[in-house]
């Protein structure tokens, strides 16, 4: 007798997408993936778009952005509103190109991915206007952050952003340790 464990239908939706949309977006490494439409953006780094009849969440590849607090009694990092205020007035209702390079880590297994607005790659642009960082760890396969990081020192050199705060500049993922609840 074997025993079978029950797969909540929900859970199965979600890998079943995660699986097509993985198939669909990330293998084709190289060009672009699709167009879709940008109907909401979270944060500095973090959107979610539509097109071809589903809905994606995509975190920017090779960016870590200043983190916001949608709490009231949370305190938000110098900078994430700002960078949340310039995607928004970049992207928010545009058509897109989403460049897929695989899924994020679960529970969000979102799509990483890299963001065109016609030939200009928005995740640069966001590190280079100083409202992200480049995030070096875990890089998808594929993608060259070699652009990310002269957008950085630019935005370094410039002190745009973030890169103004100086020595009291603190990464997104140190706020993250600081500032997660306990």
């Amino acid at each position: 007798m074997t025993n079978v464990i029950p797969i909540n239908p929900l859970k199965l939706k979600h890998i079943i997408i995660s699986l097509f949309i993985t198939f669909v977006l990330a293998l084709p490494t190289y060009s672009p993936a699709g167009q879709f439409k940008v109907t909401m953006v979270y944060d500095g780094d973090t959107i979610k778009a539509e097109g071809h009849d589903i809905v994606i969440y995509v975190l920017l590849a090779g960016l870590d952005a200043p983190e916001i607090c949608l709490r009231e009694n949370k305190k938000a990092q110098p900078y994430g509103r700002e960078a949340k205020e310039y995607l928004e007035n970049l992207i928010l209702n545009k058509i897109v190109e989403v460049k897929g390079h695989g899924l994020g880590p679960y529970p969000y297994s979102n799509l990483v991915g890299e963001i065109f607005l016609e030939d200009r790659n928005i995740n640069i642009d966001m590190i280079k206007k100083g409202f992200a960082e480049v995030y070096s760890e875990k890089l998808p396969e594929g993608l060259d952050i070699t652009l990310y990081g002269e957008a950085e020192k630019e935005a370094k050199e410039a002190k745009r952003g973030v890169w103004s705060l100086k020595e009291n500049y603190i990464s997104p993922k140190a706020w993250r340790e600081t500032h997660r609840d306990k």
